[in-house]
């Protein structure tokens, strides 16, 4: 990227943010801290009402704007891109909202992008999985949920356990939202367990916003996503596959933990590492007969035992 069009694109998101750090622009761009301080001097004696607080960062003096920018080709597609993800991967809401952003995206589009964003749509396409439920982001409340995190507003849910088959209500103070696989997650205090939680959103049953502030400093997203993973036990799991039965996994090991493959003969051995060896147990169940167990050897026995309680359930079945 040249001079000219990096301090163009500096501009732009210096009009994204209020606050924009110096690193932001570093990384964004691959180069030193030295050369964005050149490149901010630069737009500054081009005229630009820049406000630097060292340690802050720079911000636009208040209510000044530029004119709508032109995008790219690549830009105007990824539009495209973007929307279909939004389409199947989030809720009705959220996919209002985007529908309204992207008509006024348009707006600005000269009439050969507003073309190709129409001829483009009928090229690309996101799939539901076959193997998941068809309304499972009918309502994910995405949109409350962050403004109530925002506002720092106490939510009351309704929440419905798969353990316990029951709905429990629970008065959360919410952190965070993050997408893991095919479902979308809250994170947040629950003030009945007196401790974090994470609530799958498609069994949010019902939520309400209270008018209760929390005070509350909670560690952010990020930092809670990467302290439980850090603290969650994992275990090494290395099964070998017949390659004729491989097409039938349909993806779910990337369900179980999945790390990598290598292909050794007529099988493919992969690699896991898992949270639960029970549960990996059950999985390999429905595998047992094109698949084999190298490691570790109490895997072996937990399966053995769950064989042996189906076959005296089955038994006591026949004799009843």
């Amino acid at each position: 990227m040249n001079r000219l069009d990096r301090l163009t694109s500096i501009l732009i998101q210096l009009q994204s943010k209020r606050i924009v750090k110096s690193q932001e622009i570093a990384d964004r761009f691959g180069i030193s801290l030295r050369t964005v301080y050149r490149d901010i001097r630069t737009l500054e004696l081009a005229g630009l009402p820049l406000i630097s607080e060292a340690g802050v960062g720079y911000s636009l003096v208040e209510g000044y704007r530029l004119p709508p920018v032109h995008f790219t080709r690549e830009e105007a597609m990824s539009f495209v891109t973007a929307g279909k993800l939004v389409q199947k991967l989030t809720d009705s809401t959220t996919r209002q909202s985007y529908q309204s952003a992207l008509f006024k995206i348009k707006a600005v589009l000269r009439t050969n992008e507003k073309e190709l964003l129409d001829d483009i749509t009928n090229y690309i396409e996101v799939l539901d999985n076959k193997y998941l439920p068809k309304d499972r982001h009918k309502n994910l409340y995405i949109e409350q949920i962050l403004n109530c995190i925002l506002n720092r507003y106490l939510v009351r849910i309704a929440y419905y356990s798969t353990k316990t088959l029951q709905s429990s209500s629970r008065d959360l103070e919410p952190i965070g939202i993050y997408s893991n696989g095919p479902y979308w997650y809250l994170i947040a205090f629950c003030r009945l367990r007196a401790s974090y939680r994470n609530f799958r959103l498609d069994r949010v049953q019902s939520i309400q916003v209270l008018e209760e502030r929390f005070s509350t400093r909670h560690p952010s997203l990020q930092n809670f996503i990467e302290e439980t993973s850090q603290q969650k036990s994992v275990q090494k799991v290395v099964i070998r596959l017949e390659k004729t039965s491989y097409q039938y996994l349909c993806d779910q090991q990337y369900y179980h933990g999945f790390i990598s493959q290598t292909e050794i003969g007529d099988q493919i051995e992969m690699t896991f590492l898992t949270a639960s060896l029970p549960g990996f147990a059950h999985w390999y169940l429905l595998l047992g007969e094109v698949a084999e167990i190298v490691e570790p050897e109490e895997l072996n026995a937990l399966v053995l035992e769950k064989l042996e309680k189906i076959r005296l359930r089955i038994s006591q079945s026949l004799l009843t």
